[in-house]
C-alpha cells in the first residue's frame, strides 16, 4: 500500500502530467473526468480533493469490476454490449481533462469470453474516443493515467505486493522530494532526443533483433513525441508511422495481459502494411480475434523506443503502462496495432481531419494494443538522402 505522503506525491505527479499534456492552460470550472477501479479508491479520493482545490469540476466514474465485466461481455446481448449511456456523448464534447487510475483486481477473468464481444463494444463506443481526440487536437483536453498497486498485478508479475509497490514508487519518483520537478527533468532530457530524431530527415526504420526484422515507414508530416504527461510513468519516445509502409516480422518476447486475457510470444508478419500471419505461444486465438476487430486493427498505429538510461523500470509488471516503458538491460521497442496518435502530426493539429489522416497513412481503429520487445536490438534509419545511420543499439539512442 502507498503511504499518505506517497499518495500526495502521486497526485502532484498526475497534476504535472495533466497540465503538461494539454496545450492550453486549465481554468477554474473545467470538467475533469476521473475514471478509477475500485482498488484505486485511496488514490481517487486524494485526486478528487486536489481537483476541488484547483477549482476544477471533477466527475468521478467507477469502472466495472471483474465480475461485472464477465457478466457484461459474457451474458449481455448485442444491444447491451453496444449501448452508450445517455449523457456520455455530451460529457465527451465538453470534457477538459481525463485522469485514469488503473487498479485491476483480476487480469484473466475474461479468458472464457468470446473476444469478439469485447471488440463489438469497443467499436460501438469508438466515436466517443474520436470526440476526445478532436478536443485534444484543439487544445481543449488533456489526459493522464497511472496504476495503483494491486495483489492481482503483483502476482501476475511474479512479485510480492511490496516489491510491486516499490517499483511504482521508484518509477514515478514518489521517493523524491518533488516528483513534478523530477518529471520536468525527464521531460527536458527527452526533448533533446526528440529534437535530434526530428532533425534527421528519416524516411524509414529497420528494427533487427532475434526473431524480428521489421521495416517501418516514418511518414510525411510526422514528429517523435513522448514524455508528454499522458502517462505516469512514461519514458518512451514514439511516432505514429505511415501504416502502409510496414513490412517484415515483429516479435513480442514480453507477455501481455489484455481484456482479461493472457498472451505470450506474439509474432506478427506484415505485408504491404497489413498483418498477414499471426502466431503466439499462448493466446493465439485471442490475438487473431482482436486483430479482426475492424480493418485498422491489423495495421500499425505506433512505433516506440525506450532508452534504458531514462527508464527506472527494470521488472516485468504485467501492466502495459509499465511494460511499454521497460528499461532493463536493453531498453525496449514496442509497436501498437490499431489506432494512431494524432499528436504525432508535425503540422497544425486542428487541420488533421479524417481526410488528411487517410492521405498521410494515419491508422484508425477501435483497437490500440501495445506489444513489447525487450531483446537486444539495432534500429537503422534510412534518411531522405538515401544514407543509413544507427539511431538505437544496446538499449540506447545514439545521439
Amino acid at each position: 500500500m502507498l503511504t499518505k505522503e506517497q499518495l500526495e506525491k502521486y497526485v502532484d505527479a498526475l497534476w504535472w502530467g495533466l497540465t503538461t499534456a494539454r496545450t492550453k492552460p486549465y481554468k477554474k470550472g473545467d470538467v475533469i473526468l476521473v475514471r478509477y477501479e475500485v482498488d484505486a479508491l485511496p488514490l481517487a479520493e486524494v485526486v478528487f480533493k486536489r481537483l476541488i482545490d484547483e477549482g476544477m469540476n471533477p466527475v468521478p466514474r467507477l469502472s466495472l469490476t471483474p465480475s461485472m465485466e464477465k457478466c457484461f461481455y459474457g451474458s449481455g446481448n448485442d444491444d447491451q454490449v453496444t449501448f452508450v449511456a445517455p449523457g456520455d456523448e455530451e460529457l465527451m464534447k465538453g470534457l477538459n481533462g481525463l485522469i485514469v487510475l488503473l487498479a485491476p483486481s483480476s487480469l484473466t477473468h475474461l479468458a472464457d469470453v468470446d473476444p469478439s464481444r469485447i471488440g463489438k463494444s469497443a467499436v460501438a463506443k469508438k466515436y466517443l474516443r474520436d470526440l476526445m481526440e478532436v478536443r485534444e487536437q484543439e487544445g481543449e483536453l488533456g489526459w493522464t493515467l497511472c496504476s495503483y498497486p494491486t495483489a492481482a498485478m503483483a502476482e501476475s508479475a511474479g512479485l510480492t505486493l511490496e516489491e510491486f509497490t516499490a517499483q511504482i514508487v521508484k518509477a514515478c519518483y514518489l521517493d523524491d522530494e518533488s516528483p513534478a520537478e523530477s518529471w520536468k527533468g525527464v521531460f527536458d532530457k527527452a526533448t533533446e532526443v526528440k529534437d535530434w530524431l526530428n532533425g534527421l530527415g528519416i524516411e524509414s526504420y529497420r528494427i533487427v533483433s532475434e526473431g524480428m526484422d521489421l521495416t517501418v515507414k516514418h511518414g510525411d508530416m510526422r514528429q517523435w513525441i513522448g514524455v508528454s504527461g499522458h502517462n505516469i510513468p512514461s519514458f518512451e519516445l514514439f511516432i505514429s508511422p505511415d501504416w502502409r509502409g510496414t513490412s517484415g516480422v515483429f516479435y513480442a518476447d514480453q507477455p501481455s495481459f489484455r481484456s482479461g486475457n493472457y498472451v505470450e510470444g506474439v509474432k506478427l508478419t506484415f505485408v504491404d502494411g497489413v498483418v498477414t500471419e499471426i502466431s503466439a505461444k499462448e493466446g493465439e486465438e485471442f490475438v487473431k480475434k482482436q486483430l479482426a476487430m475492424d480493418p485498422g486493427a491489423s495495421r500499425l498505429g505506433e512505433f516506440s523506443l525506450t532508452d534504458r538510461r531514462f527508464s527506472r523500470i527494470d521488472k516485468f509488471m504485467a501492466n502495459t503502462l509499465y511494460d511499454e516503458n521497460y528499461g532493463g538491460e536493453f531498453g525496449n521497442s514496442h509497436v501498437a496495432v490499431g489506432a494512431s496518435y494524432a499528436d504525432t502530426y508535425a503540422g497544425d493539429q486542428t487541420k488533421l481531419d479524417e481526410k488528411l489522416k487517410e492521405e498521410l497513412g494515419y491508422n484508425s481503429s477501435a483497437l490500440h494494443w501495445d506489444l513489447v520487445n525487450t531483446l537486444d536490438k539495432t534500429v537503422y534509419a534510412t534518411l531522405k538522402d538515401g544514407s543509413e545511420v544507427i539511431i538505437y543499439a544496446g538499449g540506447e539512442f545514439k545521439y
